[in-house]
């Protein structure tokens, strides 16, 4: 069989773009809220209103604000209506607010304020928490921990997501290379995916399989001896691209075997990361329905960035009190790997970014 060759690489705009034909949406499906974890909301989720009603939002005494005008410390006025009150409970009809303790004095026949109260200090209004005209997480957006628990708190049980199932293969038998899988693996969920399986299979064969909507090949992109995904890519479907204008990362393939999106990324670590964060994540994010990728953090650098033109560069860098430091260009060694907090993308038409240059850093998850 002959090795495979490059034969020009495709700006990754392009390659873009071809994502976007290959990768549609995965049908929704419902899920138990506690199955929902790092899943990408299909729909608005909508829950009913919460509080029903005016409730207290801290303990002490609820009142009518009216009755305490002029209270003070000096001059405490009666509260013949006062009832104590606690946490989450609905106001008393005939109150509006609710006095904390230490303004309240109980030392005496009756209680007194000892402060003025304004309608609706120490409550919370009826919906502030959801309500059916106001959507508490937007569909495409990713379901993280915090969300599930404020979810639940408003009573909703299931939601609708998109999970599209990804399997993951190493092209061959490789320690780095399972490193990458692993890697690959644990991207692929926090951004909204279900990895079927990480097992060692025959290309052939996993490209047959059917259980998964997109298939990531790590390693078998070079042109070496032992290097044959994109062969084998193209003889079970069809070779989009191999070769991409990315540094790290050129030798990526993309293609297709019937509706299933195949990603070939090289096995070297910095260049699968280079790949997964310009493409992969692109792709998931298609095939979930998510939003665009959230904003990225603002630096500025700590030093220059030399790229090559007509090249997108991923270049790692660390994070500290709003400067970025470059800590490798072309390749990333392990050591800058560990201590990278995020990355800056340069683009194809840059030649770099100067010493002091405002930049977006987008940060691995």
């Amino acid at each position: 069989m002959s090795a495979q060759r490059i034969g020009r690489l495709m700006p990754l705009k392009d390659l873009l773009a071809r994502v976007a034909a290959l990768a549609q949406p995965v049908a929704p499906v419902d899920v138990r809220l506690d199955k929902a974890l790092y899943r990408v909301a299909a729909e608005d989720v909508v829950a009913r209103q919460r509080p029903t009603t005016t409730v207290a939002s801290r303990d002490g005494y609820a009142v009518s604000s009216d009755a305490t005008a002029d209270a003070s410390s000096y001059a405490p006025v009666p509260l013949a209506g006062a009832r104590v009150i606690e946490t989450g409970e609905p106001l008393p009809a005939g109150t509006d607010a609710v006095l904390p303790d230490d303004a309240v004095d109980t030392a005496g026949a009756g209680v007194q304020a000892l402060a003025m109260a304004a309608r609706g200090d120490g409550t919370l209004p009826a919906g502030i928490d959801a309500g059916p005209d106001q959507p508490i997480r937007i569909a495409g957006t990713l379901l993280r921990q915090f969300n599930i628990a404020a979810l639940a708190a408003t009573g909703v049980a299931v939601v609708k997501v998109r999970t599209p199932r990804v399997r993951i293969v190493a092209a061959r038998k490789d320690p780095v290379l399972r490193e990458v899988v692993s890697l690959l693996a644990g991207l692929v969920v926090s951004a909204g995916g279900e990895v079927t399986n990480i097992g060692d299979a025959p290309l052939d064969a996993v490209l047959r399989e059917r259980g998964a909507r997109l298939i990531i090949i790590v390693g078998g992109s070079g042109s070496g001896a032992r290097d044959r995904s994109v062969s084998a890519l193209a003889e079970a479907g069809r070779v989009e691209a191999h070769g991409i204008g990315l540094i790290p990362g050129e030798t990526a393939a993309l293609g297709a075997v019937e509706d299933r999106p195949v990603l070939i990324v090289p096995g070297r670590l910095d260049a699968a990361l280079a790949v997964w964060v310009t493409v992969g994540e692109a792709m998931l994010r298609a095939l979930t329905g998510q939003a665009p990728a959230a904003p990225a953090v603002p630096a500025t650098l700590a030093r220059k960035i030399t790229s090559t033109i007509g090249m997108v560069e991923v270049v790692p860098v660390r994070l500290q009190q709003s400067q970025a430091t470059p800590l490798a260009s072309g390749y990333w060694p392990l050591q800058a790997q560990a201590i990278a907090d995020g990355y800056v993308v340069v683009p194809a038409e840059s030649e770099g970014f100067a010493e002091g240059a405002a930049v977006a850093v987008r940060m691995v998850v």
